[in-house]
């Protein structure tokens, strides 16, 4: 019987290594999403269904026409910490994805070594025997990886990488609108507290014509004690308003990454940004391939899958293989010379025959999770499309509600200005006057409130979009470099 030479038994292995190996787990086929072909809700107020331009749709606050509020959105990417947060997640699954893929090269370390032995039996002329060893080698070590453990891991790891990618859109989607919803909310409180201060200016004008009245014995003081309730509880309005406006500044200077206390450039009063004239929303397919929060949940489904076949893996054997190449000599000078040289090479194999069922059941634990990205996709379609169908009833209705609101407020103040000169010349009694003035406060505070509404509204309409980011940057502004994000 012929034995085969110890080289070639390890020459063989290492063929079998780089050739195509066995990759055991489920394959991963990204799961189809049956959408309908148009949007349920009525398209109006503005809205077009004839495609959304990308263009538009990443930087959609450009289309308000407010300088400022583009200021403030590129400070929030640069700024924001969510989404530096977010950025530091992904540098994170970027190196453990170069530990996976370094995971399947061979290691290899070099050392030297230099030692002395004294023998313990004496020579002749009584001394001890006394040997210098000097070493150099090379050690290599390789798992291979026969059942495609390593791969499942890589494609794992790649997949949570792509995740990481969309997680920092997701984050730059939502914080942009949140920047967009707290500018507007400043704005609204600005209006509402100038609109309370007129009110408050005009109130008091009643308030000296029933003082006037009742001084020249017209009226009872009963005119004069409702004037001065009415104008009191009208300033009572104004703190809570000016209140809530510091804390939306504080609010957006957070979103901003500044502390509290400094949007100095807000001071200047400005109205509600107004929304533009048409909006192009386009189809429900469209919204599930941009949607960060979607393009997120299929990739996680992606490393789960992946991470079934890493786990299936761990019940197969395994095998490395290891060899050390050096030279070691009895003196320095002799280390170089081809006598010295050694090597050894092993190949080893080990097999699990009983846990008692673990790594079954972490492959089970793996299905299980496989299971629940699955369904979070799912459910990342659902919302996706109830959040658009939601926004687009949401804005054409308060489009139609500010209409009437417009409508109403101009009757209001022609009533209120008639029922003060009819109360200067006698023909009423000032019960009249008083819910007049009381109407058309509260209708302009609606108004205001409205014209605020259908700008936050068309905010949430492009988030829900997925509207603010695109495939060029994932950060606008210079936080990108230093966090060393890329598409």
């Amino acid at each position: 019987m012929m034995m085969v030479p110890y080289s070639t038994f390890i020459f063989s292995i290492i063929l079998l290594c780089i050739l195509p190996g066995c990759v055991v787990g489920p394959d991963y086929r990204a799961p189809v999403s049956v959408t309908p072909p148009a949007w349920h809700s009525e398209i109006s107020g503005g809205l077009k269904n004839n495609g959304s331009e990308s263009t538009q749709l990443a930087r959609w606050w450009h289309t308000l026409d407010d300088p400022l509020l583009s200021a403030l959105v590129d400070e929030a990417a640069a700024n924001n910490l969510d989404l530096k947060l977010a950025a530091a997640r992904l540098r994170e699954s970027r190196a453990r994805r170069g530990l996976s893929e370094a995971d399947r090269i061979p290691t290899v370390k070099a050392g030297a070594g230099a030692g002395r032995n004294r023998s313990s039996a004496e020579t002749g002329a009584g001394e001890s025997r006394t040997a210098d060893t000097y070493s150099a080698q090379f050690d290599a070590s390789w798992e291979l990886d026969l059942f495609g453990g390593k791969r499942r891991a890589l494609e794992a790891a790649s997949a949570t990488v792509e995740a990481s990618l969309e997680n920092i859109r997701d984050v730059q989607v939502s914080l942009l609108a949140e920047v967009v919803l707290a500018y507007i909310e400043i704005r609204s409180y600005q209006a509402q507290s100038d609109t309370t201060s007129a009110t408050i200016a005009s109130l008091k004008e009643t308030e000296q014509i029933a003082d006037w009245r009742f001084q020249a014995g017209l009226v009872s003081q009963l005119d004069v004690e409702q004037a001065r309730l009415n104008l009191e509880q009208t300033r009572a309005q104004l703190p809570a308003l000016l209140s809530s406006l510091e804390q939306s500044k504080n609010n957006l200077a957070l979103l901003l990454g500044r502390t509290g206390g400094t949007l100095k450039e807000l001071q200047v009063k400005m109205p509600v940004p107004m929304v533009p004239a048409e909006v192009a929303i386009g189809v429900p397919a469209e919204t599930l391939r941009r949607r960060p929060d979607i393009r997120r949940a299929e990739r996680q489904l992606a490393a789960a899958t992946a991470q079934v076949g890493e786990a299936e893996a761990a019940r197969y054997p395994d095998l490395t293989l290891s060899g050390t190449l050096g030279l070691q000599a009895v003196s320095l000078g002799n280390l170089l010379n081809s006598s010295a040289f050694m090597y050894s090479l092993a190949a080893n194999t080990a097999a699990t025959i009983f846990d008692g069922g673990r790594l079954k059941q972490k492959v089970e634990i793996q299905n299980a999770l496989q299971e629940q990205a699955l369904i979070s996709y799912q459910s990342a379609v659902q919302g996706a499309l109830r959040d658009v169908e939601n926004g687009l009833v949401a804005y054409a209705a308060e489009q139609n509600r500010r209409l009437r609101l417009k409508d109403a407020v101009t009757s209001a103040q022609s009533a209120e200005e008639l029922a003060r000169s009819q109360y200067a010349a006698g023909l009423i009694d000032f019960v009249t006057v008083l819910d007049t003035q009381r109407s058309l406060l509260s209708l302009q505070d609606q108004l205001i409130q409205s014209d605020a509404a259908v700008t936050s509204n068309l905010a949430r309409l492009y988030k829900a979009l997925g509207g603010g980011w695109s495939h060029n940057s994932v950060f606008t502004a210079s936080s990108s470099a230093s966090a060393g994000v890329r598409p």
